[in-house]
């Protein structure tokens, strides 16, 4: 999820500027996938239970660049997480 195209752009920068249903979707079970089945496997539920409404307000945004900034907020707490589990 951190990984930047040519254009020096995250593939979240495409889904959030093109919000469309389908790209709530896909944003949905991209989250869901890399974040909620780790905090899952990892055994922590309050966590899952605070990240999951992150991701649903994240979802529920309609202004592009709260929901940008939101997103950026939620993997950087994910990825302090993964340093502090690893």
């Amino acid at each position: 999820l951190g990984l930047k195209d040519a254009n020096d752009k995250l593939a979240m920068d495409y889904l959030v500027s093109n919000w469309t249903r389908e790209n709530k979707i896909l944003l949905k079970m991209t989250l869901q996938s890399w974040m909620l089945s780790r905090l899952t496997s990892w055994g922590a539920t309050s966590w899952m239970e605070v990240m999951g409404n992150r991701v649903q307000d994240m979802l529920e945004e309609d202004d592009e660049d709260r929901r940008m900034t939101m997103f950026m907020e939620t993997r950087a707490i994910m990825k302090q997480y993964e340093n502090v589990e690893s």
